[in-house]
Order: C-alpha cells, then sequence, then structure tokens
C-alpha cells in the first residue's frame, strides 16, 4: 500500500472546507439561527400550526448546517494532531485510523459540496411529487408503485416527513397516478433533479408467457408554495369536481363526496385530492399543489424568455432520464450523468443519493456551460 501523503491531503481538505464554508456564509447561517431562535420564542407561536412548523423546520435545518460544517472543521483538526501523533511515535495502528478518517472525511466534504450547489430560486422549499404511470399498462402503473415506494423509503431513511396528498389506484394493480409532500428544507432542490422520464425493463409478472416488458413512468417534482407568493387564482378560473375516493381495484373508500379535482380554466393544469377525510382539507391540498403548478409554470415562462434572448442553448434533460433494467442484467443508468448501479434492488428501496448527487453536479455544470 502506498504511504500517504498526509501534509499534502489535509491542505487539500482544508481548501475544500475553506471553499464549501465561503459559499456556506457561515455568518448569514448563525443570523439567521438568532432571528428563527427569537421566532420560536414567542408565546403564541402554535396559535399558527403550519407556520409554526415552517419556523421550527427552518431553524432545524439551519442548526444542522453550522453543527455540520463545525464538525467537519473539527474532525479536520483532529485528523493533523492523530497524524502527528503516529507518526512522531511510529505507531502504525494510529496511522491506519487516521487513513481511515481520511478517506471518511473526503466523502463527507464531498456530500456537503453538492449541498452548496442548491442555490436555484425555490431550491430551499419543500417539495411535492407526483408520479404518473406512462406506456406500458399494468407494468407502468406498477413501476409507478414502485418508484412512489423508493422515494417514501429514500425520505424515511434521511428522516424527512411525507405525506401522501392523493393515489389513484389502476384496475389490475398498481398506481395511475400518485401525489406526496416531502416536508424538509431544500427538498425541491434535491428532488428536482428526479424529475424526467423513468423506463423499466423487466420480465413481467403480469404477462403469463414470462415475456420481457419495457414500461415507463413521469416523475414531477415542483417548490412548494408559501405564503409570501402571492399566487392569486381568481374563482372563476378554477372549475371544482368532487366525487368519492377510491381504493385498489376500484372499490369505493368513502361514502361521501369527499375527494376534490381542480381544473385551472386558463391552463388547462388538473390537481385531484382524496387521501384527506374531508372535502374542505381535500379541496384546501389541491389548492396549494396548484398554486405551486403555477408558481413553477410562471418560473419556467420566465426562464424560457430569458433563453430565448440568449440564444438556443443545449442544456435540456430530455425525455427519458434513467433506465432501471432488472432483465437480462441487473443495472440503474442516469442517462444524463451516466452514473450506474448494479445493486436494483438496493436502488429501489430508495438508496438514491449517488444518482442525486450526481444529477445535482450534472444540472451545475450544465447551468455553468450555458452561462
Amino acid at each position: 500500500m502506498a504511504e500517504i501523503d498526509f501534509p499534502a491531503e489535509i491542505r487539500a481538505l482544508r481548501a475544500t472546507y475553506d471553499s464549501i464554508e465561503a459559499v456556506s456564509d457561515v455568518e448569514t447561517i448563525r443570523k439567521d439561527i438568532a432571528e428563527l431562535s427569537e421566532q420560536a420564542g414567542v408565546p403564541d407561536l402554535w396559535d399558527d400550526p403550519a407556520a409554526a412548523q415552517q419556523i421550527t423546520s427552518k431553524l432545524s435545518h439551519r442548526q444542522s448546517e453550522l453543527e455540520r460544517l463545525e464538525t467537519l472543521a473539527s474532525r479536520i483538526d483532529d485528523l493533523e494532531v492523530l497524524v502527528e501523533l503516529g507518526q512522531g511515535e511510529e505507531d502504525a495502528d494510529s496511522l491506519a485510523e487516521a487513513a481511515q478518517e481520511l478517506q471518511a472525511l473526503k466523502k463527507a466534504l464531498a456530500d456537503l459540496e453538492v449541498v452548496t450547489l442548491l442555490s436555484g430560486d425555490y431550491d430551499e422549499r419543500e417539495a411535492v411529487v407526483t408520479i404518473r404511470s406512462g406506456a406500458g399498462g399494468v407494468d407502468a402503473a406498477d413501476f409507478a408503485e414502485m418508484l412512489l415506494r423508493m422515494y417514501l423509503r429514500w425520505a424515511e431513511r434521511h428522516g424527512y416527513p411525507t405525506q401522501v396528498l392523493d393515489t389513484s389506484y389502476a384496475e389490475e394493480a398498481g398506481l395511475k397516478s400518485a401525489t406526496f409532500e416531502v416536508k424538509a428544507p431544500y427538498a425541491y432542490g434535491t428532488l428536482s433533479v428526479e424529475a424526467g422520464t423513468h423506463r423499466l425493463v423487466r420480465i413481467s409478472p403480469f404477462d403469463n408467457q414470462g415475456r420481457r416488458q419495457t414500461s415507463f413512468a413521469a416523475v414531477e417534482v415542483i417548490p412548494l408554495i408559501e405564503q409570501t407568493d402571492h399566487i392569486e387564482i381568481p374563482e372563476n378560473e378554477i372549475r371544482v369536481d368532487v366525487f368519492r375516493s377510491s381504493g385498489p381495484g376500484g372499490q369505493s373508500v368513502n361514502t361521501t363526496d369527499s375527494a376534490v379535482r381542480l381544473t385551472h380554466i386558463p391552463t388547462g393544469i388538473v390537481v385531484s385530492m382524496q387521501n384527506e377525510k374531508s372535502q374542505i382539507q381535500n379541496r384546501a391540498a389541491a389548492m396549494r399543489v396548484l398554486q405551486s403548478r403555477l408558481l413553477l409554470l410562471k418560473k419556467e415562462q420566465e426562464d424560457a424568455e430569458k433563453k430565448a434572448l440568449a440564444g438556443d442553448v443545449k442544456a435540456s434533460w430530455g425525455d427519458q432520464m434513467r433506465s432501471y433494467v432488472l432483465n437480462p442484467y441487473q443495472m440503474v443508468k442516469d442517462l444524463r450523468t451516466e452514473h450506474e448501479v448494479g445493486n436494483t434492488a438496493a436502488v429501489l428501496d430508495g438508496e438514491i443519493d449517488d444518482f442525486i448527487d450526481a444529477g445535482i453536479r450534472w444540472r451545475a455544470n450544465s447551468r455553468n456551460a450555458a452561462e
């Protein structure tokens, strides 16, 4: 095993850390923590549970950011001391421990570096994710349900709260569509790289001849609106339909018309909600998602205008962004970043951080190239 040049490696760690610290703006983080702590200490904070949740969530996130930065700085200092002791006493065990910590610090800094790339207009928002089955019949509906489970497991691994807002079940198996919220800061910036068309290749469990089937599902990710966004929607621009919620196989779940479908007439955007118990709750949830989609549509129109002024910049994501191949071999491959993994079961169980990190880096590089 080649001898490690610890002084050079530690200098490189410090240089990476310094660049991350500069981008993170530690003083601003501390200022935010002080302001949010003051807001969180107000006696009547929980009179408005939604606002209170938002404040405490932001405070927790900023505190975690600061703690992460300070912990990494301390670990680099500790590594330097460990190396000095190990080399001074010619202690092979200490140097072996230092080598392991060096690799762990490289990984931790790389992960933190990805977070600093989340600087888009809405990246810090919570996310609303919608999955829709595409071409492929019952296999596509089953694939949509597999993707829903994958993202919910990913959120669970990170301790991010989620809420399924709407599920539309297919007749035989799986889902026509599902919509859920990920209630964590930067959920939108993180998950927005998952938006696009996902492709599954496998031996169909629904084909009695055991033939290989290709199916597709679409993933949409939008930022959750905040009260300060001021997306006003005139009542005469919305058509409201109410109906009974349904479960798997088309079975009726509710005996009352509690499910709500909102249609935004000018754009044709349709939002359905059926997972809350009352029509009022479903309508409020549907309105929140509709406002979020209109907010993103407004942003996309502004970006399109800027792009038209700048000329044709080839930085599109493409329709098919990832393939999940279960037969004749096992492979999940992102077609934008070229990142691939052979353990398909782990990916479908929510281990998608490497794909997300690669996507965030790819997007940042694409933006830099466009500019």
